[in-house]
């Protein structure tokens, strides 16, 4: 049986992780533009908003709204019409997620995972494509286990995918431990990275995906992250003993294809527009808190609190950051949808392309690389703001305000701001394009090779 178990969480929380088998089809929104899907998703957004505060305070996971963003077809928005989806837009599907983290950014930070897998299935072939978005109009949602803790050199990972027979017949067994897991226990699958081994047992040094049902015997889920902030998200550790996995749910991963490239910025995309949705939040609150506010300060202009001038001029900076903040995010979102169009008339969408990565496919990554220097400090900055316009009671436990720049924090975290700006600045200056490393690991001993270089 899998296990899944909460450290930190109510033990009801977890018995509402969803299985695909109880499911019913998600509804599909009616239209693919912004006005009509902001209005569908709307009501749902404002009760996600209305408790965010609370589930924060208290440590509740958010089962119930994901699970209703779900039955609203929230997950099939970048699902190709032709296979059942919503076939929105990067840009309009980044609108909403920056929508829904304004509401609650734990909640959308949770889609991330399962966004980069629905990109990933356009660049796969037939057969797997067509199965995967199969089970996601069926209602699948796919969570991430990636990163390792530690042991792995730079560029490998420990978790092992091993084949069983040969040709249509065979199968794989994984086995591994990933300190990440982030949306695993809101989801019915996982994807897992792992390393390959040959029928004799040796690791090759290929990598791999495998979608895993979060109830497949071998399967454990822990509740155990213990970040400051984004504490909703079930950012834990996963296991897998002897984990049996189908064909079709093994998804090969080449290092430099347009697939790794894409699906690679476009996570980093997810993670700047719940900044984005951060900085609205804050921007929101600020506003509220100046507006209701009654008494002020001896040191002021004695005027009533939403008039006095030093106080809209701060909740105005506020408010302009916030502005740019997201419309960075948009235009760097746009530049994914070049992308997706020069793939189309390139054929650098297929899965058997041999060409180069199309030119837009750098563009959109080096608008993403950009923007994770700009819009992580921008969000935390403005979080950091809102105590200035309403004194020491802004910091009362109760009013939950801290969670803004403990959330934007943590997000920050994921991408190190001085490795994206040197990599801009020897991209301008040398024309050298920014270049990953496979997997999170152990850095090499000064002066021996380093990993392999991927997405």
């Amino acid at each position: 049986m899998s296990v899944i178990s909460a450290t930190s969480a109510p033990a009801a929380s977890v018995s509402a992780t969803p299985r695909l088998e109880e499911l019913e089809p998600p509804q599909l929104p009616s239209g693919a533009d912004y006005p009509s899907l902001a209005a569908h998703f709307a009501p749902i957004f404002e009760r996600i908003a209305a408790g965010a505060r609370d589930r924060d305070l208290h440590r509740e996971l958010p089962f119930a709204e994901i699970a209703e963003l779900n039955r609203a077809g929230f997950a099939l928005l970048r699902v190709p019409r032709e296979h059942g989806g919503a076939g929105v837009s990067v840009r309009t599907f980044i609108r909403l997620l920056i929508d829904l983290a304004a509401a609650d950014s734990n909640v959308a930070h949770q889609y991330r995972s399962h966004a980069g897998f629905v990109e990933s299935l356009r660049f796969l072939d037939d057969a797997r494509s067509r199965h995967w978005y199969a089970q996601l109009r069926a209602g699948a949602t796919v969570g991430n286990a990636s990163t390792e803790k530690g042991g792995n050199a730079l560029g490998t990972l420990n978790t092992v995918l091993t084949e069983h027979g040969s040709g249509p017949e065979a199968t794989w067994v994984l086995n591994g431990e990933k300190f990440y897991a982030t949306g695993s226990l809101f989801a019915t699958h996982t994807r897992v990275s792992a390393s390959l081994t040959g029928r004799g047992g040796d690791v090759t040094g290929e990598r791999s995906f495998a979608v895993v049902p979060t109830n497949a015997p071998g399967v454990e889920l822990d509740d155990d992250w213990n970040g400051f902030g984004q504490k909703l998200t079930a950012t834990g550790t996963a296991r897998f003993h002897d984990v049996e996995i189908e064909p079709l749910a093994v998804l090969p991963r080449r290092i430099g294809t347009p697939e790794a490239v894409f699906e690679a910025s476009f996570f980093q995309l997810v993670l700047l527009a719940v900044l984005a949705g951060i900085a609205r939040a804050v921007r929101e609150d600020t506003a509220t808190g100046v507006r209701e506010r009654k008494r002020t300060f001896n040191t002021g202009l004695g005027l009533p609190y939403r008039e006095d001038p030093l106080i809209q001029e701060a909740t105005g900076n506020i408010a302009a950051t916030a502005f740019a903040v997201e419309a960075t995010v948009l235009h760097a979102a746009d530049t994914f949808d070049d992308a997706l169009a020069e793939a189309a008339r390139t054929g650098a969408d297929r899965h058997d392309h041999t060409g180069a990565v199309p030119e837009g496919f750098y563009t959109a990554e080096l608008a993403i690389q950009q923007a994770q220097i700009t819009v992580p400090e921008q969000t935390i900055r403005v979080a950091s703001e809102l105590f200035l316009t309403g004194g020491a009671s802004n910091t009362a436990v109760e009013k939950g305000l801290d969670r803004h720049w403990r959330n934007a924090q943590t997000v920050a975290t994921h991408n190190p701001i001085v490795f994206r700006s040197r990599q801009v600045g020897d991209w301008f200056i040398n024309g050298t394009l920014p270049q990953g490393l496979s997997a999170i690991g152990d850095a090499p001993v000064t002066g021996s090779p380093a990993a392999p270089v991927n997405d």
